[in-house]
């Protein structure tokens, strides 16, 4: 992967989709379009999008690794880096020496005794929300997983109860977020780098996003304490190297990727994990057995974790099939070789885990919920870059620990409780954008679980 590249042949001399037809097919289904690529085309695919910007499809799991790993070579495409705009220079969009010191100041936040003693806000919170559900409801389950982890993640970060207002404001700031990330994209696609009517929406939301966590920020210095939250944490740690501290602006940035990245992608893994289970009753007649032998009808704790394996390969598979985000870019800082061809300056890398976690061959019958899969270790047997639900290399999502501790104990504390059934005559799509989502939301029908 090495050699120098004046030896290769140049990666466009591989097969690929038409450039005339891959935008708009892309733009179409891009999740069925990269799918296609990868049974079409082989490890390398060189695909054509949005004129003379050059994409590189890889499904080869070392290739995969490979960039993933090598932070300096490869860092964050243009996708993520339109994400600056509402996290600044937060763990997910920074590079170089910053990132590396921010990593460095943060990791101990999410070390496991830390996160354990959230476990228990998780649990309750959650539990609230059940009080507020009635067997015969048909709720969106989709809106009820984003509320309740945005409550969750609020309260850790700032140990704070959301009211509604305050809940619907930053559940709207994030919508438009969304909704700006993907009109943008759209136009970028479409080779257009002028201001679109989304623009002014965003930066307006992301200015009362800025005034929310500056207040917040501010109260705590006035008061002259920091707090056991995560803004407390963050606030206090200090660099080993030269004793400094985050700036504000270094904490906002952390407190709005945590805010992101903290609920969005929890709550979807959960909306797509009740969709499969209202799908296939005997995944969850295995999940009722588990949680009656190992809990007795008790809430979830921290230490039924290690005995919860059933529940817990439930998400894991979910997530194989629903990958809270789909796909990670990278860009090329020169020209850099890949399996034996060369690839220009600034080529955009794909590493998809849509693609990826569907693969025939290393998962027989791919498309099945089989959560059963992943019993006796078998995500220790497959080859690196082929399961990457948190990413992968020095930049796997930091909290990977919380996340999943979050996803099993709200699975486990709402399925005691409730049976979701889903409800007839509906359209779930998933939209892949910044995360993926159900487009239209997934509606269920709430029954006791006697």
């Amino acid at each position: 992967m090495k050699t120098n590249p004046c030896q290769c042949q140049s990666v466009l001399n591989l097969p690929g989709p038409d450039a005339v037809t891959a935008v708009a097919a892309y733009t179409q289904d891009p999740l069925g379009f990269l799918t296609r690529c990868a049974r079409e085309y082989g490890e390398l695919v060189p695909i054509r999008l949005g004129g003379n910007a050059l994409f590189c499809l890889l499904t080869n799991p070392e290739h995969i690794t490979h960039v993933l790993k090598e932070r300096l070579l490869f860092v964050k495409a243009e996708d993520v880096r339109l994400l600056r705009t509402i996290l600044g220079n937060g763990l997910l969009t920074s590079e170089g020496s910053f990132w590396q010191r921010q990593r460095r100041l943060t990791q101990p936040i999410f070390h496991q005794r830390k996160i354990e003693s959230y476990s228990q806000v998780m649990v309750d919170y959650t539990q609230m929300m059940l009080a507020s559900w009635q067997a015969g409801d048909v709720v969106d389950v989709h809106e009820e997983m984003m509320c309740l982890t945005l409550n969750i993640v609020m309260k850790t970060i700032f140990d704070k109860d959301l009211n509604d207002n305050e809940a619907n404001q930053i559940s709207q700031a994030l919508e438009t977020t969304l909704t700006w990330f993907s009109a943008k994209m759209a136009a970028l696609l479409m080779e257009n780098e002028e201001p679109i009517p989304e623009d002014k929406l965003h930066q307006d939301t992301v200015k009362r996003l800025d005034e929310t966590i500056y207040a917040m920020i501010n109260h705590r210095r006035d008061m002259g304490e920091t707090g056991n939250d995560l803004l407390g944490m963050l606030m206090a740690v200090e660099d080993a190297d030269d004793g400094s501290r985050m700036s504000d602006r270094q904490i906002r940035d952390e407190v709005s990727t945590l805010i992101l990245a903290g609920h969005e992608t929890t709550a979807n893994a959960l909306s797509w994990t009740w969709f499969l289970l209202g799908q296939h009753p005997e995944v969850r007649a295995k999940l009722d057995h588990e949680l009656k032998t190992v809990l007795h009808d008790r809430a979830p704790t921290f230490e039924d974790l290690k005995q919860l394996t059933y529940t817990t390969m439930v998400i894991q598979e979910a997530m194989r099939l629903y990958p809270p985000v789909t796909d990670l870019t990278r860009a090329a800082t020169q020209e850099c070789e890949i399996g034996g061809y060369t690839l220009p300056k600034g080529t955009t890398l794909i590493a998809s885990q849509w693609v990826m976690h569907r693969d025939p061959r290393y998962f027989i019958a791919p498309e099945l919920f089989e959560p059963n899969r992943w019993a006796n270790d078998f995500e220790k047997s497959l080859p690196r870059g082929v399961y990457f639900p948190f990413g992968d290399g020095p930049r796997v999502c930091i909290g990977k620990g919380f996340a999943m501790m979050e996803a099993v104990l709200l699975l486990a504390t709402i399925a005691q409780s409730f049976h979701l059934e889903l409800a007839p005559d509906q359209v779930i799509e998933p939209q892949p954008s910044v995360t993926l989502r159900p487009k239209n939301g997934i509606q269920v029908i709430l029954h006791n679980n006697s």
